[in-house]
């Protein structure tokens, strides 16, 4: 029960008692008191008035009275003009924690009986992943573990763009160019080769514009089953899902449902097909199809080339379609760049215009793009942060900064290499999460390493030091050292107030699919810790009661830090 339900319950029972009314819970106004006031929660009394028939701070005064009086987890009242703040008591917090410490998934919320799809990453397989699909990957990843928290059936689901003009760039590029070259031939990752085969096409486009007009003719033989186009697209493509997949296991990122566009965009053109009989597209004379949405305010959209080879909305209209079929989906989640903002909202539309009901039921995660502090990436000149690269230097710089500090000289080499990676993963993948999805972020490396401030490793470290004092003590302890009539300090029930707000902002986290909540909420529980544990001695304490509560206190925030930095697919150290 979350503290306003509590109060709506208790006020509702002192009305009754008062005032002879029954009036529903959920009609009470409670929130967060405001800080120039004393009180932790306030009733809005003004909509009783009508039931009391008594000034506002009479009415307020009769119902705190009545709630001290008779509810032991209500300490204090004040009635301030149609507004009823009150105190919570020890007993109410000491009963919050021990709910807190006896919950097994604690932050895990009911389940909705939905079913949520999230795509994500759904990379072209003409490049290596770089820095800005570790941005997507990241966030597809810890908003499918927010919305799984938050009762939700979810699949997270990814789209291999691997068909079309960029590819046939690529495979053209190295026919050309390349001399046989294979990633065993150049002790390359395969997704590397073809990536540099695609700055190599942009060079000579650059030079040759004409080339461009081989390439259609070789996106046309693929889809007519050349044999030669077809063997050479498969060799490629294998070497580069051979890459992906090294990629993706060193950021920790699974998918449950893996489509490719090369067995989807025939479902588009059937789409199409469709679309024309029902007269929601259009043919130009050059056999081009088209659906006009400048009624809508929008404009004519290509929907199948002259040629007849589709483009990336015929693959998104049926591989929609298919997922929403196959899969029973209540909603979908598309993890894409704000570059692609139009884009969706013209695959809504048309969907909806083929009839497809669902078809509000899509919602586009619009996130800003990631910049160096050099300025923007591009691909075709090669100028991108690559991703393995990216995951090194993460690697590198935290064994740095960890052999600096000198507090791992006893443990195990292995050990120290599976930490190394661990920071370095939790300050990239932090240092990310952390910043509204919406808003473009400069990255930094250097900064999100560091072991101070709104970073990764200082979440980390915070852990690792509960961990530290839980090993030390000598004492045995646990939920049931929480006892109602404990008197924790004001920085313990400030503690306590923060752990209470959890799963409110799983369900915050949720709503709005930014995983920076649940990061910013993680810093300001390690925070808090810090300046506790500056201030108050915990394996020092004399009087064992105190030291047990102290204890599972602390023991009780490392699991939720642990609980809540999961979500971001970050791993917490016991040690550091």
């Amino acid at each position: 029960m979350t503290p306003e339900s509590f109060i709506q319950n208790k006020a509702s029972e002192a009305i009754k008692a008062i005032y002879g009314t029954e009036v529903a819970e959920t009609s009470l106004q409670v929130s967060v008191t405001r800080k120039e006031f004393e009180g932790d929660y306030t009733l809005v009394t003004f909509p009783l008035l009508k039931i009391t028939r008594q000034a506002p701070d009479v009415t307020g005064n009769a119902i705190g009275e009545w709630l001290v009086k008779n509810v032991p987890e209500i300490s204090a009242f004040n009635s301030v003009k149609g507004f009823l703040n009150l105190s919570f008591s020890p007993v109410y917090w000491n009963e919050s924690l021990k709910a807190i410490a006896e919950a097994p998934d604690y932050g895990q919320l009911p389940s909705t009986g939905r079913r949520i799809m999230v795509e994500f990453s759904s990379p072209n397989t003409n490049k290596p992943l770089h820095l800005g699909h570790i941005r997507n990957n990241l966030l597809g990843d810890s908003v499918s573990r927010i919305l799984k928290a938050c009762g939700n059936d979810v699949v997270k689901s990814t789209i291999v763009n691997d068909r079309g003009v960029h590819i046939c760039k690529s495979m053209y590029a190295w026919e050309k160019c390349f001399n046989g070259a294979t990633p065993e031939s150049t002790g390359k990752k395969g997704d590397h080769l073809v990536g540099d085969c695609y700055v190599a096409y942009a060079k000579m486009e650059k030079e040759h514009p004409e080339v461009i007009d081989d390439v259609h003719k070789m996106l046309v033989d693929w889809e007519k089953g050349d044999p030669h186009v077809r063997e050479l697209w498969a060799m490629m493509n294998g070497w580069v899902y051979a890459g992906f997949d090294e990629t993706y296991a060193a950021l920790g990122i699974t998918f449950d449902q893996v489509d490719h566009e090369s067995e989807t965009y025939l479902l588009g053109k059937e789409l199409v097909q469709k679309g024309l009989k029902m007269g929601v597209f259009t043919t130009d004379p050059d056999g081009s199809v088209w659906c006009d949405l400048t009624a809508d305010g929008l404009d004519r959209k290509l929907v199948l080339r002259g040629d007849g080879t589709s483009v990336y909305i015929t693959q998104d209209l049926g591989t929609a379609e298919r997922r929403f079929q196959n899969f029973k989906l209540d909603s979908h989640v598309y993890v894409v760049g704000n570059e692609q903002d139009y884009h969706f909202q013209v695959l809504k539309l048309i969907l909806k215009k083929l009839g497809f009901d669902w078809a509000d039921q899509i919602y586009h995660l619009s996130y800003g793009m990631v910049e160096l502090p050099e300025g923007k990436m591009k691909s075709r000149e090669g100028t991108v942060v690559d991703a393995d690269d990216l995951i090194e230097s993460m690697y590198l710089e935290a064994k740095k900064t960890s052999e600096e500090s000198g507090k791992l000289a006893d443990i195990s080499a292995k050990e120290k290499d599976r930490l190394y990676h661990m920071i370095g993963l939790g300050a990239l993948k932090y240092f990310i999460i952390k910043v509204d999805p919406k808003k473009t972020m400069l990255f930094n490396p250097k900064e999100s390493i560091d072991f101070n401030g709104n970073t990764g490793p200082f979440i980390q470290y915070t852990h690792a030091r509960i961990c530290s004092i839980l090993r030390k003590a000598t004492v045995a302890f646990g939920p049931s050292d929480i006892c109602a009539d404990a008197q924790p300090s004001a920085k313990e029930v400030r503690l306590v107030k923060l752990l209470d707000l959890y799963p409110v902002k799983v369900a915050e986290a949720g709503a709005a699919l930014s995983p920076a909540v649940i990061a910013n909420y993680a810093y300001e529980l390690a925070k808090e810790f810090n300046q506790y544990y500056h201030d108050t001695p915990i394996l020092k304490e004399e009087n064992e009661a105190v030291l047990k509560y102290r204890l599972e206190l602390i023991a009780v925030m490392a699991r939720t830090l642990r609980s809540a930095m999961g979500l971001l697919g970050i791993e917490l150290p016991e040690r550091m």
